[in-house]
C-alpha cells in the first residue's frame, strides 16, 4: 500500500478537551507540516453530540464500580457526521480512501515504529480519545484500531493520540529535511537502535564533588577519515 506524495494527512480527533491539541500543534515539527498542508487537523469535541443538554458523555458503568465510561452514542453521531463529510466526495475518491478509526486504549495493541510506517501511508486516521475509567465496549463495533502506547494507564487518550500523529507525521514526504534522518534512527528497522551522537563543544567539564570531570568527544568524530567514523558508527549500532 503506497501513499500518493503530495496528498494531505487528515487526523480527526474525537475529544472531550480539543483544547489539549492546541499547543502542541502550534509548535515545531507539526506546526511546520500543517502550513505546508502535509497535515490537516481537525478536533470534534464529542460534548456536541451529547446525549443530554448538559453535555454529558459519560456515565457510570451497568454492574457497579468506580470511575466514568465514555458512552457509544456521541461516538457514534461524531464518527456519523465525518461519514456524511466522506460521502461529499466523489465516488472514485471515496473508494479510493485509505482510513483507520483508532481508539486509544489501554487494552490496545502496543504502538511501535512499524505501525507508523504502516499508518503513514494512510489518508485518513480518526482517534477516539476516551476519558477516566474508560470506554463503553460497544463502541469497538465503530473502531478499526485499538492501539496503546504502552504498558501502563493514562487518564485520557489525548495524549496517545499525540504520540502516534507526531510518530507519522514525520515519516510523511516533505516534513523531514533529510530522508537520512529517517533511514538512520532507532527503530528504523525492528531492534535498531541508533549510534550515540555528539555536537559541540569538544570538551565539556563540569565540578563533581572536589574534583573537575572532562567529558570528551570520541577522537575518531573529529578525525575526518569517513571511513573510520562510519565503522565507529556501525561499531556502537544496537541491533
Amino acid at each position: 500500500m503506497h501513499r500518493v506524495p503530495n496528498k494531505i494527512m487528515n487526523f480527526k480527533i474525537l475529544t472531550i478537551f480539543p483544547d489539549i491539541f492546541d499547543s502542541y500543534l502550534n509548535k515545531g515539527m507539526m506546526r511546520i507540516a500543517i502550513e505546508k498542508k502535509i497535515i490537516d487537523v481537525k478536533t470534534i469535541n464529542l460534548r456536541d453530540y451529547a446525549v443530554d443538554n448538559h453535555g454529558t458523555v459519560d456515565d457510570r458503568p451497568y454492574g457497579g464500580g468506580p470511575g466514568q465510561v465514555l458512552m457509544v452514542k456521541p461516538v457514534f453521531k461524531s464518527l456519523q457526521l465525518i461519514n456524511r463529510t466522506t460521502d461529499q466526495l466523489s465516488k472514485k475518491k471515496r473508494k479510493k480512501l485509505k482510513s483507520k478509526v483508532v481508539l486509544l486504549s489501554a487494552k490496545g495493541k502496543t504502538w511501535n515504529q512499524q505501525m507508523a510506517q504502516k499508518f503513514s501511508k494512510l489518508d485518513q486516521i480518526i482517534f477516539i480519545c476516551p476519558r477516566y475509567e474508560g470506554h463503553d465496549e460497544r463502541i469497538l463495533e465503530f473502531v478499526d484500531e485499538e492501539i496503546s502506547i504502552g504498558n501502563f494507564v493514562l487518564t485520557g487518550g489525548e495524549i496517545g493520540a499525540l504520540t502516534i500523529m507526531d510518530s507519522v507525521t514525520r515519516l510523511l514526504p516533505g516534513v523531514l529535511g533529510k530522508q537520512e534522518s529517517l533511514n538512520n534512527e532507532s527503530h528504523s528497522t525492528p531492534g535498531y537502535l541508533e549510534y550515540p551522537q555528539y555536537t559541540r563543544p569538544e570538551i565539556f567539564s563540569y565540578k563533581k564533588k572536589t574534583k573537575t570531570k572532562k567529558l570528551k568527544v570520541p577522537k575518531v568524530l573529529l578525525s575526518g577519515h569517513h571511513q573510520k567514523i562510519k565503522d565507529w558508527r556501525k561499531k556502537n549500532e544496537k541491533n
